[in-house]
């Protein structure tokens, strides 16, 4: 048996002095490392005299017996009189009812702990059927009094809690460490009891917790540990899903749990399925994190004692001295959630869901908490894949097993990621704000585009932390501690107040591309990172300017250093085991990567160029003439105040205290987006009807030879066209529609705002949350009426204060070194930050200014110049620039449109070769060896299979009928139809000629 650490025949009865030869009851033997440990153990009378029978009245109710019905409600503590020692042993021979205490030493639970309560017996009318039989029983059981107790209770009345504290008298009880440290159960309350089914004594009773007193790396090695690993038989986690927190309401923490349950119950819902099914819940472990127990929401707390997953009042700050670090709470729920009318309502009755529930004591950061989602929690299920969720971001209804069958289909995918989709509201409600409809189009084309193209190379740059899932092992250290995750939270000790130099600083902003990179590059082995498209998650995005920012300069500068440092690290991809071509499109994609990084770099300078090169166009006597020349004054100069705006804000201002400017510089910027679209097409019209009015006639080759019209049209129509195309191949165009001309307004914005603030604040490596910064306090004074009390000295005091002071320059100065205060240690790390971020932002600018003078022939250029035809010159250099920059663009969008196609092809061969998923089998017993049986998992049957397997490469294979003999027995193998279609398709033939090998590799290599 995995759980018991109990022999029951080692000890006799003569053992217990209680009993004497009085037969020792079969439920409970004590425990090795305590043969006779008073305490509380899985029954409130551990040892029976019999008169109750096995398991007594208490199997058989639930309620609180003996109690006034007008006067407070009972409490477990009202079951026990305790003497000095806090003992159970006063109650020997009196077996209270299941109402009575229910904080329990582990350490004294046999296997019928573990075995009964954890694994329940069904249910014989279901979860949503009511309670067991004779739940509601009374049980009249005299309560043993306090006023009749030999010994009094010891009580005391509870301070105030936060949030509404439980306003009841305790009694204190003694209980035993397990394995050293605080673990306990606790009863739910009865009234969530009477909502949902459950046994005498089970998960569904009692929540677990455990005050941890350990870093997470320690956690396993301090013997802590979880309930799935308790029980007789231990349940393994397949799924290990994080909801990460810090002060989210109850709305946004009910919606991301309302996706998570209804994947839960979609799994459960497959009864074909031979990992998942009715009892799929066991191998599911829902975790919330909650990044500081000051900074948790109070509704949100609430919300999760309504689920029974917290408790007011049991948690503890220190455990022999030692601080508690998190809070562990755990517990199978039944009750899930529900928003209506913006209004959080608990569902009862429904599937059971394994909850885990850790509050960490102090504000550590998202980073931590995924420390203690793997180091930690990880360790100890060891769960096969792990998936990784904000609080606030919906999962969609099968989305999570969607990211799970693609593991299962790909061993060597390592991690995989969704859709991450804009939250548009009931219908796209939010898309007025054009703000979020230019973040609704941006997401979709990297959903389209972007993604697609790198899962099809195998390297994705960056799996979403808000929506994406890891295989566990693939995440491990080596055996010297080098690895994904060393790699991953080493950004938390560069954000915790060590030194490190700006680069790691910033480029920890994104520790979830440094942990992609290190993953695809790992040591000797192979793993690749996948996009699933039916995958998707809904999440908030910023609706204000200011928020916006906020969150940009994170991404922009968490992205861009990340990104240098995988460009720089590339070789690291030789020490993975990856073949020579899959090493080689990683070449291909990261020349692709330091293409858009350098246009990153240029973007500023590459939008002004553009700028000045059409509004000076339109200043030619065919267009606007004189018109067009004021205009160009006049924007230019526009453009240059709103652009220096934009640098005197980033560089002095928050973004909160100065919304409004942000907000003038969104319209100005989206005047001027007006301005040059209406400048290109009025620029190639003219050009098309000079053409058209040609004195040697016209001829439609002539547009395609006009540079103008190749130049702007062709190219940026390319590009556009490529987006629609896409979106349209992809079955998801609307965004085309509704946010494709919000998107275009606001580029300017994205291009200046954005990358300017991001730029001129890179000495800023906040994650926007700080912990709890705490002052040394001075003395108070407190006043009444107007007055009130201090201390004085008296004239003595005055004296020897006086003497002191004047000893102090009486002599001459001597300087004693000492170590720096952390106050001063952080300045001076600020003084490196702002000087590091002053050399960035000057090189930045320097090499922007240096693009736009040489193409425009500015800065005094002209002047330097020995050919007569200066302003030909110039025009030409425009000219070339522009084709060059307009193409280059329609250029990586059609890059991009490549590689999204090849992975539509992918993920059509994929649905073809593994829509019915099977196992294979080659049987040589009395027939062929090419025969070969299947085992169907899923709802499609072979010959469909067969026929789209055909469709895409064996066209040239003929059906081929063959009966098919039986499967051996034993071999978990059933018959699959080929006497029913009388025919083996093309397999035995193409088997027979050419071999297994072949055909498996040809068939299923398209996996």
């Amino acid at each position: 048996m995995s759980y018991n650490r109990l022999n029951d025949d080692y000890y006799t009865n003569e053992m217990d002095p209680r009993y004497g030869a009085q037969p020792m009851p079969p439920r409970r033997s004590p425990s090795p490392g305590h043969p006779v440990q008073p305490g509380y153990q899985l029954d409130d009378n551990p040892f029976d005299d019999g008169r109750y029978g096995q398991y007594g009245p208490s199997s058989q109710h639930l309620a609180m017996p003996g109690h006034d019905p007008h006067g407070r409600l009972p409490t477990p503590s009202d079951h026990l009189s305790l003497n000095a020692a806090q003992s159970v042993d006063n109650l020997a021979g009196y077996g209270p009812p299941s109402g009575g205490d229910y904080a329990i030493n582990p350490e004294a639970h046999h296997d019928a702990y573990y075995n009964q309560p954890y694994e329940p017996r069904p249910q014989h009318q279901g979860y949503d059927q009511g309670y067991e039989q004779d739940y509601d029983v009374p049980d009249n059981r005299p309560m043993l009094p306090h006023q009749h107790s030999d010994v009094p209770s010891e009580q005391y009345q509870d301070p105030p809690q936060q949030g509404g504290g439980i306003q009841r008298r305790k009694t204190v009880k003694q209980f035993a460490l397990y394995r050293g440290n605080l673990v306990f159960d606790c009863r739910v309350p009865p009234l969530l009891l009477q909502q949902n089914p459950h046994g005498e004594r089970d998960e569904f009773t009692h929540m677990r917790y455990s005050a941890a007193t350990c870093d997470p790396n320690d956690f396993h090695d301090h013997d802590f540990t979880l309930r799935q690993r308790l029980f007789s038989k231990p349940r393994h986690t397949e799924l290990f899903i994080v909801v990460t927190m810090y002060n989210e309401d109850e709305i946004l923490f009910a919606r991301t749990m309302t996706g998570v349950f209804k994947n839960i119950e979609y799994m459960c819902n497959r009864p074909n399925s031979k990992t998942w099914g009715k009892d799929a819940w066991k191998k599911i472990v829902v975790c919330v994190v909650s990044d500081g127990r000051s900074k948790i929401n109070p509704r949100t707390r609430a919300l999760l004692a309504g689920m029974g997953v917290y408790q007011e009042g049991i948690a503890k700050q220190h455990v022999n001295d030692k601080a508690v670090t998190a809070h562990i709470y755990e517990y199978t729920t039944q009750t899930h959630l529900q928003i209506k009318n913006n209004v959080v309502q608990l569902v009862h009755r429904r599937q059971p869901v394994q909850m885990l529930f850790c509050l960490k004591e102090k504000n550590a950061k998202k980073i931590n908490s995924h420390r203690w989602f793997f180091n930690a929690f990880g360790r100890v299920l060891d769960p096969n894949i792990c998936v990784l969720l904000d609080a606030g971001t919906r999962p969609g209804g099968s989305s999570i097993y969607h990211l799970w069958k693609a593991f299962d289909l790909e061993p060597m995918c390592g991690g995989a990621c969704g859709e991450i989709k804009a939250m548009l509201g009931t219908g796209g409600r939010y898309l007025l704000n054009p703000l979020v409809a230019a973040q609704n189009f941006e997401y979709k084309m990297s959903n389209i585009l972007d993604k697609p193209l790198e899962s099809a190379f195998g390297f994705i740059s960056v799996l979403p932390g808000a929506f994406s899932a890891y295989r566990y092992v693939a995440l491990q250290n080596d055996k010297n501690g080098k690895g994904p995750l060393e790699k991953y939270f080493l950004g938390e000790t560069l954000h915790g107040g060590s030194e490190a130099g700006l680069f790691e600083s910033n480029m920890y902003l994104a520790e979830d591309r440094i942990l992609c990179f290190e993953l695809v590059t790992k040591r000797n082995c192979h793993w690749i990172l996948q996009y699933v498209k039916s995958a998707t998650g809904e999440t908030d995005v910023p609706d204000t300017v200011t928020e916006l920012v906020l969150q940009r300069r994170r991404w922009l500068n968490g992205s861009f250093f990340a990104a240098i440092y995988a460009i720089v690290h590339f070789l690291d991809f030789l020490r993975s085991d990856h073949t020579f071509l899959r090493k080689f499109a990683f070449f291909i994609e990261f020349i692709f990567n330091t293409i858009n990084m350098i246009f990153a770099w240029f973007a500023i300078g590459n939008f002004f160029l553009v700028f000045k090169i059409l509004t000076t166009s339109l200043g030619d006597d065919t267009l606007l003439g004189r018109t067009g020349e004021i205009l160009g004054v006049v924007f230019t100069w526009l453009y240059g105040v709103f652009l220096i705006t934009c640098f005197v804000l980033s560089l002095g201002n928050r973004p909160a205290g100065s919304g409004r400017l942000y907000t003038a510089m969104c319209w100005f910027w989206a005047i001027i987006m007006i301005y040059l679209m209406f400048a290109a097409v009025f620029i190639s019209v003219k050009a098309i009807i000079a053409d058209v009015n040609d004195e040697n006639g016209f001829n439609i080759s002539d547009i395609f030879k006009n540079k103008v019209f190749y130049m702007l049209i062709i190219s940026l129509m390319s590009t556009y066209g490529i987006w629609l195309i896409a979106s349209l191949i992809m079955l998801d165009p609307w965004h085309m529609v509704t946010s494709f001309a919000q998107y275009m307004l606001l580029t300017p914005t994205f291009t200046n705002v954005l990358n300017v603030y991001a730029f001129c604040n890179t000495h800023d490596v906040s994650w926007g949350t700080k912990g709890d910064d705490k002052v040394e306090e001075l003395p108070s004074v407190n006043t009444k009426d107007g007055t009130g009390k201090t201390d004085l000295p008296d004239e003595g005091d005055l004296d020897a204060q006086y003497q002191r002071e004047v000893a102090v320059f009486a002599q001459k100065f001597v300087e004693v070194k000492s170590a720096p205060t952390p106050s001063q240690l952080q300045e001076r790390q600020m003084d490196y930050y702002r000087g590091v971020r002053t050399g960035v932002v000057l090189l930045w600018m320097v090499t922007n200014f240096g693009l736009a003078a040489i193409v425009l022939s500015s800065a005094g250029l002209d002047r330097i110049s020995t050919k007569e035809d200066k302003e030909a010159e110039q025009l030409s250099r425009s000219n070339i620039y522009m084709s060059i920059v307009l193409w280059s663009v329609a250029g990586l969008s059609a890059f991009k449109f490549i590689g999204a196609m090849w992975f539509l092809v992918l993920s059509r061969v994929r649905r073809a070769a593994q829509q019915l998923n099977v196992d294979w089998l080659l049987v040589r017993s009395g027939g062929s060896p090419g025969l070969m049986f299947a085992e169907a998992r899923d709802e499609a049957g072979l010959t469909e299979w067969v026929s789209a397997v055909q469709a895409l490469r064996y066209k040239d294979f003929r059906c081929v009928a063959k009966p098919a003999p039986a499967p051996p027995e034993g071999s978990g193998v059933r018959r699959t139809g080929f006497d029913e279609t009388g025919e083996v398709k093309e397999f035995a033939k193409f088997m027979d000629e050419r071999g297994l090998g072949e055909w498996w590799k040809k068939g299923m290599g398209f996996a």
